[in-house]
Formats: C-alpha cells, sequence, structure tokens
C-alpha cells in the first residue's frame, strides 16, 4: 500500500480520497513527531509562565477576557467540544467524516498547534480502523472554521459523541470498550486546536474536485456521442479556432472532441449538408464545457492550498510568540465552492439543451422524440421532463451561500463565510448534474442507434456498444425507472471514461486533448 506523510508531503484531493477509501496510509515520520512535540512543549511552556494567551488560559468567542485557572486549562478543553456540538441535520456522509479526520490530522501535524502526539495519534486510530465520528450537516456558519461539525468529530476523542457501527450510528463509549480503548484527556489548547479550522467545508472541496472532474469527462464524451446522434459539425472543434482565444479548458475540450470524431463514417456522411452550422448546444460546447474546466481549474487550486494550510487559532510559533489571527475564516474557499456550484449547474443547463435538441426530429433519419411509431406511445419526450426540472432546481442552488453574513459569538464573528452551506450545495448540484447527463447518455445513444449500419469512432462505438450491454435500445413506451437507474450508475462509476481509455489505447488513438496534463490523475 501507497503510503502518504502526515505534515510533510503535499496533499491533493485524490490523495485524501485514496486515503479515507484505505488504498492510501497516512503515516507520521520522526521529522514531523518531533515537530508536533516541541509544538505540545511550547503550549507547556506558556501555561508553566502564566502568559496569558487566548484558548490556553482564556475563555473562547467573547469570553477572551475571561482568564482561567491553570488547574482548570485542561477541562476547558473538554467543556468546549461538549459545547460546541450543537449541529442539527442528517448525518454527512461516512467519507466526508472520515476526510475531515485526515484534513485535521495533516493541518496539526504541520506543528503549529500545540496538540499532543498522542491526540492525533488517536485521530490516525480512527481513520485506521474506520471508527468514523457521526457529524450532523447543520450548524456551520463557516466563521471560526467549522466549530459546531468539527466538535462532533472529535467529542468521540473524549469517549462521548456517536460514531458509525455496521452502518448505523452508535455511542462511542461501546465501541471504544469493544477495542478495549479508554477516552483520551485533551491539553491545554488541545479542544481549540480541534475545533477551529476549515476542514468541513474543505472535505466537501475535497470531495466536490475529484468529482466534478469525472462529470467534466462524462459531459464531454456524452455531449460527442450526442454530436453524432444529431450529425453535428466538428469544425466548431478545430484547434485554428481555439488557438485564438486559448483559454486551457477551451482548447482541452475542443481538442478531445475533436479527437474523438476525427475519422468517424456518421461525419462523413454529412459532411455536404446545407446545414450552415448548429445550435450552441453542440458548436458551444468547448465554450461552455471549458468555462466550467477554467472554474475547475481555480477551483481545485484554491482547495488545494486550503488542505495543505494550518488553519486553527491561535498559531504557535513558539513560546514567545502565539498569533490569534483569522486563518480559520473560511471565504477564501467559498467563494470559489460557489462559483465551482454555479460552473457544475451550467453543464447540466447545457446538457438539458441537448436533449431537447435530440427530441425535435431535425437530423435525417433520427424521428421525433426519438421513437419510430409516436402517437401511440409518447418517446423520450417526458425524460427531458425531469432534465428541465433537475436543472432549474440547481439553479435555486446556485444562489451564493457566500453573499450572506450573519454575526454570531455576541459580535466576536461579525462576519462569517457561510461556506459550510456553500460545500453542502455544491455536492447536490454535483448529484443533479449526474442525473441529468445520464438522461442525456439514453437520448444520445437512441439518436445514434438510427444511423445504423454507418460506424462512428473505434472510442465513440466503444462507449456505445458498452451502453448497450446495460441499457437496451427503445422501441415502445415502458417503465423506464431501471433504466435510469443503470444509466446513472453508468454515470457515477466512472465506467465510460474507462471504456473510452482503453478504447484509444487498444487501437493507438488519442482520447485526451490538449492540455491534458492540467485534468489528469483525478
Amino acid at each position: 500500500m501507497n503510503s502518504f506523510k502526515y505534515g510533510e508531503d503535499y496533499l491533493s484531493s485524490s490523495i485524501a480520497l485514496s486515503i479515507a477509501k484505505s488504498e492510501c496510509q497516512g503515516i507520521l515520520t520522526d521529522e514531523t513527531t518531533a515537530k508536533i512535540n516541541q509544538s505540545a512543549q511550547y503550549v507547556q511552556e506558556i501555561v508553566d509562565a502564566g502568559k496569558v494567551v487566548y484558548g490556553i488560559n482564556t475563555g473562547f468567542g467573547p469570553l477572551c477576557t475571561t482568564l482561567i485557572s491553570p488547574q482548570d486549562t485542561k477541562k476547558l478543553q473538554e467543556n468546549i467540544l461538549k459545547s460546541h456540538a450543537v449541529g442539527m441535520g442528517e448525518p454527512i456522509d461516512k467519507e466526508l467524516s472520515k476526510l475531515m479526520m485526515i484534513l485535521k490530522v495533516h493541518a496539526l501535524a504541520k506543528g503549529f498547534s500545540g496538540v499532543q502526539l498522542s491526540t492525533i495519534e488517536r485521530i490516525i486510530w480512527h481513520i485506521q480502523n474506520d471508527v468514523v465520528p457521526v457529524v450532523p450537516k447543520q450548524g456551520s456558519v463557516g466563521a471560526s472554521g467549522d466549530l459546531a461539525p468539527l466538535s462532533h468529530l472529535f467529542l468521540p476523542l473524549i469517549g462521548l459523541g456517536k460514531v458509525w457501527k455496521d452502518g448505523k450510528a452508535v455511542d462511542t463509549a461501546q465501541v471504544l470498550s469493544d477495542h478495549n480503548l479508554e477516552p483520551i484527556h485533551l491539553g491545554a489548547k488541545e479542544g481549540l486546536a480541534l475545533i477551529n479550522g476549515t476542514q468541513f467545508m474543505a472535505a466537501h472541496g475535497v470531495k466536490a474536485v475529484v468529482e466534478m472532474n469525472r462529470l467534466m469527462n462524462n459531459a464531454d464524451l456524452i455531449a460527442t456521442l450526442m454530436i453524432e446522434g444529431l450529425n453535428g459539425s466538428i469544425k466548431p472543434f478545430f484547434s485554428e479556432l481555439h488557438q485564438l482565444r486559448p483559454y486551457k479548458g477551451n482548447t482541452f475540450v475542443a481538442s478531445t472532441v475533436y479527437n474523438l470524431l476525427k475519422g468517424s463514417e456518421i461525419l462523413e456522411s454529412h459532411k455536404n449538408c446545407s446545414r450552415v452550422q448548429d445550435p450552441y448546444s453542440l458548436r458551444c460546447i468547448p465554450q461552455v464545457h471549458g468555462a466550467s474546466r477554467n472554474a475547475w481549474l481555480h477551483f481545485r487550486d484554491i482547495i488545494e492550498t486550503e488542505i495543505n494550510s494550518v488553519t486553527d487559532n491561535p498559531i504557535i510559533i513558539n513560546s514567545e510568540l502565539t498569533i490569534s489571527g483569522g486563518s480559520f475564516h473560511g471565504q477564501p474557499i467559498a467563494l470559489p465552492l460557489d462559483y465551482a456550484t454555479l460552473a457544475v449547474s451550467e453543464l447540466g443547463n447545457i446538457s438539458d439543451r441537448r436533449v431537447y435538441l435530440s427530441l425535435e426530429g431535425e437530423t435525417n433519419g433520427v424521428p421525433k422524440l426519438l421513437m419510430k411509431a409516436t402517437g401511440l406511445n409518447s418517446g423520450f419526450m417526458i425524460l427531458q421532463y425531469s432534465t428541465a426540472a433537475i436543472a432549474s432546481e440547481n439553479k435555486g442552488l446556485c444562489f451564493p451561500a457566500s453573499a450572506d453574513s450573519i454575526p454570531t459569538s455576541l459580535g466576536q464573528e461579525d462576519h462569517v463565510s457561510m461556506g459550510s452551506i456553500s460545500g453542502r450545495k455544491l455536492l447536490q448540484v454535483l448529484d443533479n448534474v449526474d442525473k441529468i447527463l445520464s438522461i442525456e447518455l439514453l437520448c444520445a445513444a437512441q439518436a445514434k442507434d438510427f444511423h445504423n449500419p454507418m460506424q462512428s469512432t473505434p472510442v465513440i462505438e466503444a462507449i456505445h456498444q458498452h451502453i448497450r450491454t446495460k441499457i437496451p435500445h427503445i422501441e415502445e413506451d415502458q417503465p423506464m425507472q431501471d433504466i435510469l437507474d443503470n444509466a446513472l450508475a453508468l454515470i457515477k462509476s466512472g465506467e465510460l471514461i474507462q471504456v473510452a481509455k482503453e478504447a484509444a489505447a487498444k487501437n493507438a488513438l488519442p482520447y485526451f486533448g490538449e492540455g491534458v496534463e492540467h485534468f489528469e490523475n483525478y
């Protein structure tokens, strides 16, 4: 198994997810351990010297001027976990909770948080043994980081809260007992270090970086299949056009679609047709899909800067210098999370337009509503109702959560990011666009069937054949739920992308286009 060195190596979104899936193991090196111990020693020296430092021997938030006696500093740290664990709503996915722990360990292991080695080792035990805390969705305003969800995440360290076991939320105390473990005792500063930080927002961002890349690859592939089904032109994907407006995302999409279409028998069959240009949903695929990819590049860079940063407070430089700042504030990632939500939603909007276009019956040989015997049969008509409904739902979810701010903590936290809501909405929109693309997949595959026996390129033929192993050509109305479920599974699994890669390699053909280095390995 590959290993990742917490606190030392560069953590990418894909590596974080591989640790969460137990495909890679996070470890602490001797060098990192020494940094952790030194930082904890600085905190102890501050306590022993009686220096007044926020969160070590003072209360929290508006209670920052309330001094805490040396004998109560440890009790203070446990109380903060108890008092701040006030999240509401359904739990987040177990994988997101696990990601939160991974991101927190990486930040604490950098040695600026004053946390004891034993505390970090216990969190790693939770990760490696899949003893994952139950964390409610609601309650963070993304100000002092994600206080409420992080409090729920780390209550199990002191034997409280709940963890997942066999798919059910159970009391932590019972699970610790089953493993012959005792709750740990937090030292000075530790409770605050655990719950300050952006790990709830950032975990959603990590998941979204990887999922959005898969979604974009699916969108390009399915759109290309639709171009073939609707006799679209290859000319809008010529490099000569995109060299004149060379956005990374645009040129990548254009050259990828060109690679997938070049040499198609279907394409050649209508090369000299009278249609001058295609509707925007076909012709502007590089511009629209490309803009979403440009947004993804920015989004990925921001999220990965965040997950390789220290975001708690105060920061312990040494026993003489502690800095109470605002690195826990979620604004730097709240804005990109909202931007990414819009970028994903637009992929759904243009996909819905292509679904609508496929039903119009304006392509030679492709019947209206994608079925020959309409009248008695409604064909694919109502599938577009679903894409329209989901695309419209996404538009409501695109309102930026980061545009809002509600003061908290008696005015101490008088500007908050609401980035936790941004992250939750982004994952919801990603799931919705997967559904829209699954319907476009059905329509594109059905449209291509009507061009038989003409063939497309080896890659497009391979993905079409793979679709047909899971989803039949439809000749009359029938219940669609199982078919829709199968199409969605194809989208979410990434199978089509893998089939395309294998077909391209087998036939010594290019698949991904210019600038693939910006988008691969995710």
